[in-house]
């Protein structure tokens, strides 16, 4: 019998990238200072300073090894994931943040091979049978495809929240991964 693969986000599901983005945002400029609660979109252009760009705040050299776990669950709990699921790490970068994203990884969770380490930005487009993630532009179309999610509540997913289930911690995600793709068979 196959194993499910359990598709993870890494930017703001598994490690806080927006709150560090945001930090260095605001040390730049300090005259229009951003918040988390100020991201109700995923398109962040309309927020951040009109002198600002996707380059600089999300391309600043070394950002996404300086990233913190997302909550003191996270690691163990992916880990449990991995006992019995193949888990896929499904992730949007730029050709830059690459490195830094698969050094974060191996630092935080070294038990994740390196053929499990995937580079989309349009994950719909591979195989998987549960996604977590915090995207709507993620989680809409597996739902759509009829897979199995766990969106991850952040400001810029409010308006979806509702026709997901949510998780806010990683606490007990093994058994909610592992309940929701046993009743999926």
């Amino acid at each position: 019998m196959r194993k499910k693969i359990v598709a993870i986000d890494m930017d703001d599901t598994i490690c806080h990238l927006v709150p560090k983005a945001i930090h260095y945002h605001n040390l730049l400029y300090p005259g229009q200072p951003l918040t988390m609660e100020k991201m109700n979109s995923f398109d962040m252009t309309k927020i951040w300073h009109p002198d600002c760009n996707e380059d600089i705040f999300f391309g600043r050299p070394g950002l996404y090894e300086e990233l913190e776990i997302f909550d003191e669950h996270t690691v163990e709990e992916v880990r449990k994931i991995t006992l019995e699921h193949d888990v896929i790490i499904v992730t949007a970068a730029r050709p830059s943040a690459v490195p830094e994203k698969w050094n974060w990884l191996q630092r935080h969770m070294p038990f994740i091979p390196y053929e499990n380490f995937f580079i989309a930005r349009r994950k719909s487009l591979v195989n998987f049978d549960l996604l977590i993630d915090d995207g709507p532009h993620n989680l809409l179309p597996a739902k759509e495809a009829g897979k199995l999610t766990i969106g991850i509540p952040r400001p810029w997913n409010a308006p979806i929240q509702e026709q997901f289930l949510m998780k806010d911690s990683w606490k007990g995600m093994s058994e909610l991964v592992n309940r929701l793709l046993a009743e999926g068979s």
